[in-house]
């Protein structure tokens, strides 16, 4: 068993944390022909010409590991602390960690972030705002991740063909008040093209299906 780290962005990860989300799709990096892939025996792919290609992000039961934008609480000379307000020399994993996805812009709060009360990620705190910076999700040490997820399947399939199922197991719902559609394969389609451009979606390239659960209490 193997892990690795795959980046989620704030959407990604509260549909993951509700449940909603249990496959993620990312581009087969070097285009098989329009032929696609078939599976060699359980193990990589092969294309027509015979070119071998293997999930960079494992097999199943392999782990996946949740990169999120993320922050680590200091006092007034930014060293950090934990929940205690301890200093924790050089932060690690004892220091207090938030994370932007699970917090929130109040209107006149003046751009602060309002970290939730209670979460099952922190100890129950009152009313705390942050106002430091955020540090990107692929700066994320394994360490400081909330989320391990462990993949159940891999496939490959074009884009486009993704069925409304999976749609909504991608953490998409079919309503008539998103701006994508009224089903959930359209508002999947408005949601990759609002990150990869419409030019990705129209390209329909082959991408790997991931299917995972999560492992909760990691």
């Amino acid at each position: 068993m193997k892990e690795r780290g795959i980046i989620f962005n704030g959407e990604m990860v509260r549909a993951t944390l509700d449940g909603l989300k249990t496959q993620t799709r990312r581009v087969v990096r070097h285009q098989p022909d329009e032929d696609g892939l078939a599976r060699l025996s359980g193990g990589p792919w092969m294309d027509t010409s015979e070119k071998v290609y293997r999930c960079p992000y494992g097999e199943v039961g392999d782990r996946l590991w949740v990169r999120e934008t993320w922050s680590l609480l200091g006092n007034e000379d930014a060293c950090p602390i934990d929940w205690n307000d301890n200093l924790v020399k050089g932060g690690g994993v004892d220091a207090a960690r938030i994370y932007r996805a699970s917090c929130e812009q109040k209107p006149g709060d003046y751009g602060l972030w309002s970290i939730p009360d209670d979460a099952d990620w922190k100890p129950h705190t009152d009313d705390m705002k942050f106002e430091g910076a955020w540090t990107p999700s692929i700066h994320m040490p394994r360490w400081a991740s909330r989320i391990t997820l462990e993949i159940t399947d891999v496939r490959v399939e074009r884009l486009n063909d993704i069925s409304e199922e999976d749609a909504k197991a991608e953490g998409c719902i079919n309503s008539l008040h998103l701006q994508g559609g009224r089903f959930a394969n359209e508002n999947f389609a408005w949601l990759w093209q609002s990150i990869y451009g419409a030019e990705s979606w129209d390209a329909n390239p082959w991408v790997w299906v991931i299917v995972f659960k999560r492992i909760k209490g990691d």
